[in-house]
């Protein structure tokens, strides 16, 4: 048996997270409070074969990755939506419409600053920015959201 064992949960109990960090390049762009769209779907190929009745072959086709949503209450830091402007509209219109892709990362930030694992997103670009929503009735934080797009994925192990 390896040293790793693949039943027991991060650091022996099921992992509580009360922050989410999003890294661009290696630079830190924000926390946030919720991260969504962390999943990804393999399309399934059907090839019937001659003779065979029985089954269908099925074999893996395209994947797919949604985009991810980020939330967070309002900071006084533009990155996000400089980026955003940066990536899109006369941003990309001077830069030759040409679209600068980066290397995004999640990581899971545990209730005393420990960082539990990461994700790391191949060809990161903006595709949303949301801004709050503003009235003098409402008693709701006022929160930004950001939606990325990305061809793909993969796990990070944080070092112990």
């Amino acid at each position: 048996m390896g040293s790793s064992d693949t039943t027991t949960p991060l650091g022996g109990d099921l992992p509580i997270a009360n922050r989410f960090l999003f890294e661009l390049d290696g630079v830190e762009l924000g926390v946030f409070k919720e991260v969504s769209g962390l999943n990804v779907t393999v399309q399934v190929e059907e090839i019937r074969e001659g003779g065979q009745n029985s089954y269908s072959h099925q074999i893996p086709g395209r994947m797919s990755w949604p985009n991810l949503v980020f939330k967070r209450g309002v900071t006084n830091a533009n990155d996000l939506f400089d980026w955003f402007n940066k990536t899109s509209g006369e941003g990309f219109a001077s830069n030759s419409n040409k679209l600068t892709k980066s290397t995004g990362a999640v990581t899971v930030i545990d209730p005393v600053g420990t960082r539990l694992r990461s994700w790391e997103f191949i060809d990161v670009f903006p595709v949303r920015w949301r801004g709050p929503d503003f009235s003098v009735e409402s008693r709701d934080p006022l929160e930004e959201e950001l939606e990325v797009a990305h061809h793909g994925f993969r796990a990070v192990t944080q070092a112990s």
